[in-house]
């Protein structure tokens, strides 16, 4: 079964990711999606819609639109196709993070049979994005990507090819936010509860973790601000402070600008 990887690991009473079915559409354009996901790491899930699923491909860096850039992409469990509209939180288990619609549209193959050339292990493709655009590959590859995260057959690389829509500009910086919502990781965040993540939070250490805390003090000012509640520590604790005394003003944070 196309989605048996996807439904094993994940436990569908605990994550608000959808259980999904296999949903072939016919006389559609095809639907891609790039989700950007903050989990143990920072990675972009690129999303191909093919025989009625979303082909699935984790890329560690995002995706570049300079030519010259080879960037490694793991092939991963194929999703079904309502998980390109998700967008939110996963609370705890597997993927545990937060997901953001980082770009969507339309894809169409560059091969008249797209199994053949997943099997070859070169799928050429135009997407018609927000923010991706034009001509790019997938190539299965070897050598030293092999062992990366399992490697294998598993590793590929995502290459954009020249046309007018190639360039030096880091796409990811340039244009980091959701393209459903329109906010960033913090804007996510704070529509969920911040106390869910400094008890389950993905990431413990190292840079991604650092990251991770500053969206949670960020999500957490910014839902303080929406509710009117005090924002910082207490904001972030499991329960919510007091509200000041009589005659007190509660402290507002600065506004972003």
């Amino acid at each position: 079964m196309a989605l048996e990887e996807y439904k094993r690991k994940r436990d569908f009473a605990k994550t608000p990711e959808p259980s999904g079915s296999v949903a072939a559409r016919k006389g559609r354009e095809l639907f891609f999606c790039v989700q950007k996901h903050l989990a143990s790491h920072l990675h972009y899930d690129l999303r191909l819609e093919h025989d009625g699923v979303l082909l699935s491909w984790a890329v560690p860096k995002g995706p570049s639109l300079d030519t010259s850039v080879k960037r490694l992409a793991m092939k991963v469990e194929d999703h079904p196709i309502e998980y390109g509209e998700f967008e939110g939180v996963i609370p705890e288990g597997y993927g545990a993070g937060i997901v953001m619609l980082w770009d969507r549209g339309s894809w169409t193959p560059e091969s008249a049979d797209v199994d053949a050339a997943l099997r070859k292990g070169d799928l050429k493709f135009t997407l018609n994005g927000y923010k991706l655009k034009g001509s790019w590959v997938l190539v299965r590859t070897g050598g030293r990507y092999a062992g990366a995260r399992g490697g294998g057959d598993r590793a590929w690389l995502l290459i954009k090819h020249r046309d007018d829509w190639s360039g030096d500009i880091d796409i990811t910086e340039f244009a980091p936010k959701s393209v459903k919502s329109g906010g960033d990781f913090e804007d996510i965040l704070a529509d969920d509860t911040p106390a869910v993540w400094t008890s389950n939070r993905p990431a413990k250490g190292g840079e991604t973790g650092a990251m991770l805390a500053a969206i949670i003090d960020r999500a957490a000012k910014l839902k303080a601000r929406r509710s009117g509640a005090p924002s910082g520590n207490a904001a972030r604790g499991q329960r919510r402070a007091p509200a000041p005394a009589a005659g007190k003003r509660a402290r507002k944070s600065p506004r972003k600008k």
